[in-house]
């Protein structure tokens, strides 16, 4: 497994990225104004890349945006419309670009929605909003990507992964009973998957691509859940949450890894079973490449009914 011996659990994004120097590079942060996003956003901001912030209310995100200028002496921030459970609005985004993209951080997500809610296309709200459509987003740039001759696809999952697969024949709940936990599980199991599939998929173009567990942050992503229980010592702060993610993004330290899973700036243990304890670690099934092969081929069927 991949180490980075000076990196652990309180490790800051802004610590990885310390005399890394990203003037040049173009990175796309779904979800960039809000929770982790933010910090992920500073922090590649701080470096000197061009960052997007995708998303689904750009006013409120402005007003975030222009904060962090300030905040990162760097201008080049700016904001664009994302709805990432509607497939229209991801086809305008990606209509809309032009030139390379060194990095996208597919970082926007929803968790336990009480009720089933569907998309417009039909699909449970989750899986929708946190698989699918950085699915159709990613597959979108891919051409975007491939230009930056190296670019990386960073994936944002969770230990919610440890509570459930993939459910193949009914993803969204036509006939399993909703609960927002198996839901949110599932949706997070994808995204590691979306990151071995990207690895079996587009490495013809230089894409390389890795998922990641930011760890427990009180964020708004718990505002179903009764907010944050997870004991105050296991707990991190927004700018400790996004390390890995800036880690996957742009440290040369992980130049070249592809289709693995980190948490705590290190490639994390495959478990056998949930852990009771403390959820670290990352289930079999959401690296095995057979299910990642299944759920692009899956995915890109969805893609298809829903234009």
């Amino acid at each position: 497994m991949l180490q980075v011996p000076q990196f652990g659990f309180h490790t800051t994004a802004s610590e990885v990225l310390k005399d890394i120097d990203l003037h040049g590079k173009t990175m796309i942060v779904t979800g960039g104004a809000s929770g982790i996003g933010i910090e992920t956003t500073a922090a590649l901001a701080a470096a000197g890349a061009s960052v997007v912030v995708a998303v689904r209310r750009p006013e409120a995100a402005e007003e975030v945006a222009q904060d962090l200028r300030i905040r990162t002496a760097n201008p080049d921030i700016s904001v664009r419309s994302l709805d990432l459970a509607d497939l229209r609005s991801v086809g305008r985004f990606v209509d809309g670009w032009n030139g390379p993209i060194h990095a996208l951080v597919n970082n926007a997500g929803i968790m336990a929605l009480p009720d089933l809610r569907r998309s417009s296309q039909g699909w449970e709200m989750q899986f929708a909003t946190n698989y699918l459509g950085h699915f159709a987003l990613t597959f979108g740039l891919r051409r975007f990507l491939a230009k930056a001759q190296g670019a990386r696809v960073v994936s944002v999952s969770s230990s919610g992964s440890l509570f459930g697969p993939v459910f193949w024949d009914d993803p969204h709940f036509h006939f399993i009973p909703y609960d927002p936990l198996l839901a949110y599980a599932q949706s997070k199991t994808a995204c590691t998957l979306l990151s071995v599939g990207i690895k079996q998929h587009l490495a013809e173009d230089g894409i390389v691509s890795n998922a990641l567990n930011p760890g427990a942050i009180a964020t708004n992503l718990q505002r179903h859940t009764g907010g944050l229980r997870t004991p105050e010592h296991l707990r991190k702060t927004p700018e400790e949450g996004a390390a890995t993610s800036v880690l996957l993004a742009a440290s040369p330290l992980v130049e070249g890894t592809n289709g693995r899973y980190f948490e705590n700036c290190a490639e994390a243990p495959v478990v056998p079973s949930r852990p009771q304890l403390r959820l670290e670690g990352v289930p079999g099934y959401a690296l095995d490449p057979s299910n990642a092969e299944r759920l692009w081929h899956m995915a890109l069927g969805f893609l298809g009914e829903g234009r």
